[in-house]
């Protein structure tokens, strides 16, 4: 064989072992990830999801937020219903979250950002797991990078930057129902309060006749002049006009157990704001018998229909505790038996109003009279002498 031919033979023979290598490199690349899925089998089974969990820092979960039936709880709060919006978006968060570039697989990389074992104490990240029809779905989710989160799935060593980003808290307390009362002013007959060392009163609603209008024959008005009054010959006769409504009945407040000596507020100062009773929210739930309710402070409010709920406060440290007790409303009765809940201090203060705010303030002692400086007496002339 030639020399030519030999260098020829072993230049192809080169060509053929690159273009394999080069091959088996690409088969074994991992694949772009750019755009996936993070939880590639959640979509499909969002509706089969029936826990979740969040881990910070211990093994055991700081927030369980299950199914129980057809209803969310919360276990860490003796199942007390969940804020169902919460889950949802957290699951069609995490549903959506796609994979935007590759981080570090180095677990001594792991803590800066933010992905190391959510299991262990002092963890900055923390881990979702949830429960699924397939199984069960792992993810820490760490800091916050551009518009996501560096996240890693548990179960792996490459974490990822994912978005959008996943917001979720790991406290109990942010994941109860916090609807608690939505009673309007208009439903409301009495409020009777007895606070837990002070003077008690009741509010009753009362309904006056409408001040009568103003005798139109007094009025200073100038009359119409007769010509335009008189229908012109031959011309119709001109409609009655429509009587004015007869004005509505006044529904006011008014105060019992007004001390000697004082005076009620005006009927605006005695009705509770628009917003007390309305819309009132907690902030966190707890059994009854971890509040120190020894003494309470209890209000009872009636409504036009004859139902009556009662509200029981306390004040624990700078927190205030409320129990709620509603005979005739069935759902409410199944929230609140056994429970206490924390409201915001300025909503515990407009609830339990004391009787001083309802009266007439004092008016403000006069202050003492100061001495004006002293005179100094006018000295005598001296007697002058003798006349001759």
């Amino acid at each position: 064989m030639s020399r030519q031919r030999l260098m020829m033979l072993t230049i192809v023979a080169l060509f053929a072992i690159g273009a394999a290598l080069l091959l088996a490199n690409r088969r074994n690349a991992a694949p772009d990830l750019h755009g996936a899925s993070l939880l590639p089998s959640l979509a499909a089974e969002l509706d089969t999801v029936t826990s979740l969990s969040v881990f910070k820092g211990s093994p055991t979960p700081t927030v369980t937020v299950h199914k129980q039936g057809d209803q969310w709880t919360v276990a860490e709060r003796g199942n007390y219903p969940a804020d169902v919006s919460k889950v949802r978006k957290l699951l069609l968060t995490l549903s959506d979250a796609k994979i935007r570039e590759e981080k570090t697989s180095n677990p001594e990389s792991y803590t800066v950002i933010g992905v190391e074992d959510a299991l262990k104490a002092g963890a900055t990240g923390s881990q979702i797991e949830l429960l699924a029809k397939s199984g069960k779905l792992d993810v820490i989710v760490g800091k916050p990078a551009s518009q996501g989160n560096f996240v890693r799935r548990a179960a792996e060593k490459t974490s990822y930057v994912a978005e959008p980003g996943i917001f979720f808290e790991a406290e109990p307390r942010f994941w109860i129902d916090t609807k608690l009362l939505d009673i309007a002013n208009d439903k409301i007959q009495s409020i009777e309060f007895k606070p837990a060392s002070a003077p008690g009163y009741t509010l009753r609603r009362v309904t006056e006749p409408a001040p009568k209008p103003a005798d139109t024959k007094t009025s200073s008005a100038p009359a119409e002049p007769k010509a335009a009054a008189a229908a012109a010959p031959g011309s119709a006769p001109a409609a009655a006009a429509p009587p004015p409504p007869a004005p509505a009945p006044v529904s006011k407040f008014v105060l019992d157990g007004v001390p000697s000596g004082r005076q009620a507020n005006n009927s605006d100062s005695l009705s509770p704001l628009p917003s007390t009773f309305s819309s009132l929210t907690d902030e966190d739930v707890s059994a009854a018998g971890d509040i120190d309710f020894s003494k309470p402070s209890i209000l009872t409010v009636t409504l036009t229909d004859g139902s009556v709920i009662t509200l029981t406060g306390t004040a624990v440290g700078d927190k205030r505790w409320i129990q709620v007790s509603a005979p005739k409303d069935a759902a409410l009765t199944a929230k609140a038996t056994g429970r206490a809940f924390e409201i915001a201090s300025y909503r515990y203060d407009q609830v339990f109003r004391p009787l001083e705010q309802l009266l007439v303030p004092k008016p403000a002692p006069a202050p003492p009279k100061t001495p004006g400086p002293a005179s100094s007496p006018v000295p005598k002339k001296p007697p002058g002498p003798p006349k001759p």
